[in-house]
């Protein structure tokens, strides 16, 4: 591959990636949820499964400790995510999704969906599976991060 495309490719990736965070947050406004930011979804990925330290999401996201707790502060005070406390730590707290969090990230996954049936529609089901799949080859485990 020559720099050319490789820098096409380049591009192309991340105009996709830009375009389909924007469409997953018009979408996840569109369904009620206000006040979140697209940040907001990256942090959401890390604290879907079971939870995170504000350590943890820092690291997921790439930004410092203070960053990563003033993020969760915002999210505790809209009322998409609660401190626990840590099951293994007593000195950390476990931030976890609050059921408007749960609800918000299932929002996010209808917009997720709705956006790549529009992708299906210009390439077609079978080009949106081999695209998937060569990405999933190539990137198999994130992070899914905000390019700040």
């Amino acid at each position: 591959m020559q720099n050319s495309d490789a820098m096409a490719l380049s591009a192309a990736l991340l105009a996709a990636a830009g375009g389909l965070t924007q469409r997953i947050h018009d979408g996840v406004v569109a369904r009620g949820f206000e006040g979140l930011r697209p940040a907001h979804g990256f942090a959401f990925t890390r604290l879907a499964p079971d939870g995170a330290t504000a350590t943890d999401l820092a690291a997921h996201l790439g930004v410092t400790k203070q960053a990563a707790s003033q993020l969760v502060d915002e999210l505790v005070r809209k009322g998409y995510a609660e401190r626990r406390p840590h099951p293994a730590d007593a000195r950390a707290r476990l931030v976890v999704l609050t059921e408007t969090g749960w609800a918000c990230t299932r929002a996010a996954e209808e917009a997720a969906a709705e956006a790549v049936r529009a992708w299906a529609e210009v390439l077609g089901e079978d080009e949106i599976r081999a695209l998937r799949d060569g990405l999933l080859r190539v990137a198999p485990g994130g992070p899914v991060r905000p390019a700040w």
